[in-house]
Parts: structure tokens; sequence; C-alpha cells
């Protein structure tokens, strides 16, 4: 039977990644990818022990398909039966002798041309190899070694990523409905407590501005949380930046009543702007019934931390109580406020503006989803942070 002698030309192929085909041959001498990288330098090797026909053409196939440069060199000798293909890569050897041409056959030292034929050793190999893949190609591959696993983490980082936005998008919604009337306190959803105060006009200061402080009433209210609008925001211009109204923290729009308990509130949709609490609906049956003498817009002012992290906690459903006074309130820039005292006026003017003493969340509305929605949300923004690192990382894989 022919046997072969299988030759490394210690050149990589086109397109072929060194550290990849390094970790092959190491793979098959049974070596460091650092010892096997030096035979990939240049220099002719040639694997000691011959190989029968079937094994030869099998690992040339596979060192090719890793981007290893080789050939096979036939040794014109019968073997008896008994040393036949049970030769295995762990046991191959190298030499580093000359070399053959694959061509002409003749032999000669390492070189890039041959000294007889001229062929150019790596065009003659390139050709070689589409002509047989063009014939059926080739059957054995030899898998690159990949040290950390590129593409399942990024399957699965994907995975985390669309499945925490959904989640986030649902609960986004989920998180702002409003329980039904049976979920609050109801006996506690009374109107609206509103008597004499004894306080007399003061001055408090908020990032640097000092304003005057005008009580007309002391005032307690107990409500359900339908809409609301961040006054201390950047975008709101007209108190950051045209008022310098750095009191107003935040606007709340709440109900009470007959709008709670008979379930009417949750048939009307609510928007805050900068001022305003609109109130519509599309059911006739619902704008019947909603009481609007049982609504009120609140301009709520505080500079104390404790109260401002209270009021802030507030969302959408909560049913919240709060007291302090009715009050005017202005500074020596020119801007100047008032307030409603009466639930019964509209337009222009019907807000209540409230310098808050107190505040307190009564019932906290969908705690479920809203934690939901947090930890989605954060779960969703580190996935994409992950995706980025790995599409940075990631060893580029040419598609086959």
């Amino acid at each position: 039977m022919n046997r072969y002698h299988l030759e490394l030309t210690g050149h990589l192929l086109p397109g072929a990644d060194a550290q990849q085909a390094a970790a092959v041959l190491a793979k098959l001498l049974g070596t460091t990818p650092d010892k096997a990288g030096n035979l990939l330098e240049g220099r002719v090797h040639r694997f000691r022990n011959p190989l029968v026909a079937e094994r030869a053409e099998h690992l040339r196939r596979g060192l090719e398909r890793a981007g290893i440069g080789c050939r096979l060199e036939p040794i014109f000798v019968a073997l008896a039966p008994a040393a036949q293909a049970f030769t295995k890569a762990s046991n191959l050897q190298l030499t580093t002798p000359g070399f053959s041409c694959p061509k002409c056959g003749q032999a000669q030292p390492p070189s890039d041309i041959c000294q007889f034929c001229g062929i150019v050793f790596d065009k003659y190999e390139a050709a070689e190899r589409r002509r047989q893949s063009v014939a059926g190609g080739d059957p054995i591959a030899v898998a690159p070694a990949e040290t950390f696993p590129f593409r399942l983490v990024s399957q699965l980082m994907l995975l985390v990523f669309l499945t925490s936005l959904a989640i986030a998008l649902w609960s986004n919604w989920r998180k702002d409905q409003f329980p039904p009337a049976e979920f609050y306190d109801l006996g506690r959803l009374q109107e609206p407590r509103q008597s004499k105060t004894e306080l007399e006009p003061f001055h408090v200061e908020a990032e640097g501005i000092r304003y005057l402080i005008e009580p007309l009433f002391d005032y307690e209210l107990d409500g359900v949380v339908v809409s609301l609008h961040d006054s201390d925001a950047f975008i709101d211009v007209y108190h950051f930046k045209d008022w310098k109204d750095f009191l107003n923290i935040r606007d709340l729009c709440v109900v009470w009543g007959e709008n709670v308990s008979s379930g009417v509130f949750r048939d009307m949709d609510y928007k805050n702007t900068t001022w305003t609490c609109w109130i519509s609906t599309r059911d006739p049956r619902a704008a019947a019934s909603f009481d609007w003498r049982q609504l009120s817009n609140n301009h709520l002012l505080a500079h104390e931390s404790d109260l401002y992290k209270a009021i802030k906690e507030a969302e959408i459903g909560d049913q919240i109580a709060f007291s302090g006074q009715l009050a005017r309130y202005s500074h020596d820039g020119g801007f100047h406020r008032g307030t409603s005292t009466s639930r019964t006026d509209t337009g222009n003017g019907a807000c209540e503006t409230v310098y808050v003493q107190d505040f307190r969340i009564v019932r906290k509305s969908n705690p479920g989803w809203r934690r939901a929605h947090r930890l989605s949300s954060a779960l969703a923004v580190l996935a994409l942070a992950a995706l980025a690192v790995l599409f940075v990382v990631s060893p580029y894989r040419p598609h086959r």
C-alpha cells in the first residue's frame, strides 16, 4: 500500500488566523500553541512517521481547513499490512529536510519557487485547493479552537435583552393602570378640609431665591393621584428659567369621594402640563357620572429634603394624604402666584397652591408591576451594554 510523508510548508494559507492555526496544530501534535506556532514561521517540517494514503489525505485536508499550508510526498516503498493505518496524530514527529516539488516531484532545498519546473508553490497549492473544492469539497474539517464561547454568550445576552425589553414595555403600561375602587381606603377619601389659619406670612429660601409665603387657610386633602407633573424638571422652562420658581416641586392632580368609590375615575383620561390638569373621556356615561367638584390640581411647595423625597415618591394610582396651607407666594424677581380657595371654581386660577407641612402615601398602587419595571429596565440596559462589549471584543467570523 502506498505511504506518504506529510510536510508543513511553514506558511499560513491566505486569510488564515495565526492563533487558531497554532491552536489546531498544537492539538494535533500534543504540544503547546507557542511551540506549534514556531512551526509556522516559514521553514518546512516533515512528519517523521509515514502515513497511509487515507490517513495522510485526511490530515492534509484538516490542516488546510485550519489555514495551515501542507503537502504530501509519496514514498514508493511497500510496507507490511501490520504497519498500516494505526499511526496516530499524537505520535507524529517532525524532521526538517528539503522537500519535493508537488508538480514535478524533484527534491530540492526549501524555497518559494521550484528550481526545476518554476512553479510558485503557494499559487500551485491554492489552485489545487480550488480544484478539489469544485470537485466535491473537503469532507474533513478541523474546528478552530476557541477559549471563550463568544457566540453562545452573545446569543444569550440578546435573548436577555429582548426579553427584558418586552417586560419593561409591558410593565410600564401596567404600572400606571388604576386599581379597582375596593383597593383604596374609601373612608379616608372625603372632601378636603379647609380652615382658618393662624400662620403669619414668612420667608423661605430655595436654590438661592428668597420667597415670601402668605398663608390663607390650613388645608388637608386625601385623594388618589391620577396625573402628575414635575415642575422642577430642567425641561420645564417656565419654572426653571422664566419664573425662577424652585419652590413648586410637583403638581399632583387628585380625585376623591364618589369619583373613586364608584370607579368612574378609571374611565377618564388625565394629563398634566405645566400648570393645568386635563381630563377627557370617550364614554358619555362616565362624563355624566364624573363629579368635577371632586378633583383638584395641586401645586405643591416644599424645600425640606424629607418632604421633597416623600412627594417625589408618589406615583399615578397611589392614595396620598397631605396637609399644609393654601398660600400665595412670590419672590423679588417679580414672580407671584396665587391659589384657589374653593373646590367649585374652574378655569385659570382654579388650582390649589399648597405649602406642604406633611405628606404621606397611604396605599401604593401596583407595587409588583413597578418592581418588575425597575428590574427589567435595569437588566435590559446591562444586557445591551454586554452586547456592545461582546461586539467589540469578539473575534471576526467570516461567513462560509
